[in-house]
């Protein structure tokens, strides 16, 4: 099938955008249709070779990343998921290859991509065929590091160039998310009742929400996520991007439990992919609006705040989805709801979404919400709001950005007499620190 979109496409040409999102497209309802991880990645080496020629292909990955306990395997070697072209099985196969060694090893530790001319002038070349003279690898990257590559070898030297590196970087970026669905789906599998299955999904959750909050000069940045059930539909994160900038999502997925967890894990997927292509929150927010029904059901959508913040000059550029206005807290106390935005995510194909911007001068506060901040209700069914929400923060201002949040955890649990709550309840505050006298 892919010989039908890309055999008319010259190879050495750039892949134009639109031929990226048709590609995209196609390996998402490759992975919608089938669970095989093989299926899908050998389906995807079939792709790579109408843009790419090469020889002999593999799609390796950490041990880590395959094998589980009780299964007791060192976790820093390297085994192949799919290969194809060698005379045997490929380095990284058995025996394993260890993390470092080789060029596919190189990668991983490194996250760097690797094009070799010659490999016979390269000493960390292994051998797995006979007949390779180049050699290209690109890592897969999950998360923030690498956790697998992506190998191409030819029986012609100097193969490959700076401009396969790009193309080839998206496929890799496409087989993030296929080992990143069939993990969490065997994950579900390996557990025999739902209160097993809800406990894994419980962890791969917990595995997508940051463990840590970003440090970013001359601010107070942090966030918390609590779910109503083992499992719930909230998610925020941080992304770090070039020149200093750092992405920030709050995001709230419709549904509960497995099928919550395994939407938030392919819309992280898809929003750190598009992220980490430099794109606009605008763009992004078009993009996944069109790509995200093809890992959904037909009644599941997502709310958003995405905004990207530079550090230099304060501004926030953000693209709000149906998600809760940001509100905004001045210095000096005063504060204010901004523009709300587009609709929904994965529910209208025909709307265009819009960016947003604000500044953040020294002293004022953002803070990203989802409903269940605001929905909070008492025994009577009176609910907490926005209003009680900014007096708790404006009240608060002369404390830590952490502490603020745990006052405002403090008081809705007071608020609604009980420390659970009936919807998940996420946030993210972000403070400008105040200018220091010299």
């Amino acid at each position: 099938m892919a010989k039908t979109i890309l055999s008319w496409y010259p190879k050495d040409m750039e892949l134009t955008a639109e031929t990226k999102y048709q590609l995209l497209l196609q390996i998402s309802h490759k992975i919608r249709d089938t669970l095989d991880l093989d299926e899908i990645l050998n389906h995807l080496l079939d792709m790579v070779q109408s843009v790419i020629d090469y020889d002999a292909a593999g799609i390796f990955v950490l041990n880590e990343e395959l094998v589980h306990p009780p299964y007791e395997q060192p976790r820093d070697l390297i085994a192949s998921v799919v290969w194809r072209g060698f005379d045997q099985r490929p380095p990284g196969a058995d025996p394993m290859l260890s993390l470092g060694k080789g060029i596919i090893g190189h990668v991983i530790r490194t996250g760097e991509s690797v094009v070799i001319t010659d490999v016979r002038l390269d000493s960390r070349y292994v051998e797995g065929r006979k007949g390779t003279l180049s050699e290209i690898t690109v890592p897969i990257v999950r998360g923030d590091r690498a956790t697998g590559a992506l190998n191409l070898e030819s029986d012609k030297a100097a193969a490959y160039n700076d401009r396969d590196v790009e193309i080839l970087r998206f496929f890799a970026d496409a087989a993030a998310i296929s080992i990143e669905k069939a993990m969490l789906h065997r994950q579900i599998l390996e557990k025999e009742r739902v209160e097993e299955q809800l406990s894994v999904a419980q962890d791969v959750q917990s595995r997508l929400l940051p463990d840590k909050s970003p440090n970013v000069p001359g601010y107070d940045i942090d966030g918390t996520c609590i779910s109503t059930y083992e499992v719930g539909g909230d998610y925020f994160d941080y992304i770090r991007l070039p020149n200093d900038r750092i992405g920030i999502i709050v995001a709230d997925v419709s549904g509960k439990g497995i099928p919550a967890a395994l939407m938030m894990a392919a819309f992280r997927a898809l929003l750190r992919t598009q992220a980490r292509s430099d794109a606009g929150p605008a763009h992004i927010a078009n993009t996944l609006n069109r790509l995200l029904p093809d890992f959904t059901g037909m009644e599941d959508f997502v709310t958003s705040t995405y905004g990207v913040l530079n550090p230099l000059d304060g501004r926030f550029t953000y693209v709000n989805c149906g998600h809760n206005p940001p509100m905004l807290i001045r210095a000096d106390s005063s504060t204010e709801s901004l523009k709300v935005g587009g609709p929904l995510l994965s529910i209208l194909e025909d709307v265009s979404y819009d960016a947003f911007e604000v500044t953040l001068a020294p002293g004022d506060m953002l803070l990203l919400y989802t409903d269940g901040v605001v929905d909070v209700a008492a025994k009577e069914g009176e609910e907490f709001g926005v209003e009680r929400l900014k007096e708790v923060v404006c009240r608060s201002l002369e404390l830590p950005v952490k502490e603020i949040i745990g006052e405002i955890v403090r008081i809705t649990q007071d608020f609604c007499g009980s420390k659970s709550y009936h919807d998940d309840f996420t946030l993210v505050l972000i403070r400008r620190k105040q200018l220091t006298a010299a």
